[in-house]
């Protein structure tokens, strides 16, 4: 079969499994009050003292919306939202400080948004610092921040550097003025050179590009500058992201029509000439979507075999205990997950009451987490080993069925249970992790609802 008619095959709606069960399967089993509590608790004394935790802190204010984006954000430019929110955050964390009986050890904590640097340098250096009061930071500690160039400034550069952050991830997208009057994403190369430089000369150790494929109005010779200018600053990682086209959950992608998009054809092909293009120039092909260069901590893992995928993304961080604060936030300890709701409003609501902010989540059996292990092991090393203990009769068919599908199709190598991604099956992970994925299995209709296509 060759390459069109693959994609023609595979270009379907999948996850990209961030989780599993992914987020929307978590119909039942949601976790009470008390059962998050106790869960959460139980985590934390079984793995802090060697392993530590990570946090993810949920920042969703932005000035103006970029029409692509699929994250949950608030536009404003009211600039007085930022220390009531920080305020908040920081009673949310004191809920779980007075559940914990020793001070957290962090080792991992990225700020997500939204924007965070739309937050002032001095309220950014109080919400840090007043999550970091009663903890330990652990030896291996990484701290990441996301930013708009746009609206970075140096201030905002010295303050979390000063504060242990040492990891900067830049949104770009894409260079192209039609592109971006399109996404309504703006920044120039020269913003994206002075806020790289900077974060250079003062101390940060990696720096990451955030890239969109498939983005509308794109085409081959936009995706070529953009990706040339990328690697002229040499950026040490870069996330090379498909654009997900989900207008039924994000409105503001109807600012633009189906029409606009690249094709599935033509998508793929802006995905391979940035690929070869950064190949070319000494980037390594990390797990989905990620490119770094060779020294750098997470191509390392994925030599180890350390590398690690959550909420967050790739991570060489593995932590047992991640929680999420702020609107939206996910949280993940193991065997249950939880997700705060969805409107800053009901957010501060609930935590003002002294209550966990949920508003849905998951209570994993051990099927569940046998297979998020199974699905992880695959999107992160690209070959598992897996066993038909966990999966009913009807269930393990299936899987032989489709193994041997994507194995004919020369995706995979199968070895009697264990599976080998071949380098084409990079480009089809989702759909062969979705092999294992039995709520998809058992409920086909709603991938078509909620997903993005593979490719």
């Amino acid at each position: 079969m060759n390459s069109h008619d693959l994609l023609l095959k595979y270009n379907v709606p999948v996850p990209r499994y961030t989780s599993y069960p992914t987020v929307p399967f978590w119909k039942e089993k949601i976790p009470s009050q008390s059962d998050w509590a106790h869960l959460v608790k139980a985590k934390f004394e079984a793995s802090n003292g060697v392993e530590g935790m990570s946090l993810y802190i949920h920042l969703p204010y932005c000035e103006s919306l970029c029409t692509y984006c699929g994250c949950n954000t608030r536009i404003t430019v009211n600039h007085s939202v930022e220390i009531p929110y920080i305020h908040t955050v920081l009673k949310e964390w004191e809920l779980y400080l007075n559940l914990f009986n020793d001070k957290p050890n962090i080792k991992d904590l990225h700020l997500g948004g939204g924007t965070p640097t739309f937050f002032k340098p001095e309220n950014l250096k109080l919400l840090i610092e007043g999550i970091s009061l009663n903890c330990n930071i652990h030896p291996q500690a990484e701290f990441s921040f996301e930013a708009h160039p746009d609206n970075t400034t140096e201030a905002h550069l010295q303050v979390l550097y000063d504060l242990n952050f040492r990891r900067l991830s830049l949104g770009i997208q894409d260079f192209d003025p039609i592109v971006q009057d399109t996404i309504h994403r703006f920044q120039s190369v020269a913003q994206v050179a002075e806020v790289t430089q900077q974060a250079r000369r003062i101390g940060y150790t990696s720096i990451n590009y955030d890239i969109i494929y498939g983005l509308p109005k794109q085409t081959e010779k936009s995706i070529q500058n953009t990706i040339a200018e990328v690697i002229r600053l040499k950026p040490n990682r870069i996330a090379y992201y498909s654009y997900a086209h989900v207008p039924w959950h994000k409105p503001g992608q109807r600012k633009f029509t189906e029409a606009d998009l690249p094709s599935g054809t033509e998508k793929r092909r802006l995905y391979e000439i940035g690929k070869l293009m950064l190949l070319d120039e000494g980037y390594l092909d990390i797990g989905m979507d990620h490119f770094s260069m060779p020294n750098e901590a997470m191509y390392l893992a994925q030599q180890n075999k350390s590398l690690h995928r959550n909420f967050m993304g790739y991570t060489d961080k593995k932590t047992q205990l991640l929680l999420g604060l702020g609107v939206s936030a996910i949280s993940d300890a193991g065997n249950v997950y939880a997700q705060n709701v969805k409107t800053i409003e009901n957010y501060r609501q609930q935590i003002e009451q002294g209550n966990w902010a949920i508003h849905k989540g998951y209570i994993l059996d051990n099927k569940d987490i046998y297979i998020k292990e199974l699905i992880t092991e695959l999107i992160c090393n690209f070959e598992v080993t897996w066993s038909e203990n966990y999966f009913e009769t009807d269930e393990i068919l299936n899987i032989y069925d489709r193994l041997l599908e994507m194995h004919n199709d020369k995706l995979i190598v199968l070895d009697g249970l264990t599976i080998q991604v071949t380098p084409l099956g990079h480009t089809f992970i989702r759909n062969i992790c979705s092999v294992f994925d039995m709520y998809m299995y058992h409920d086909t209709q709603l991938k078509e609802e909620k997903f993005s296509n593979a490719v």
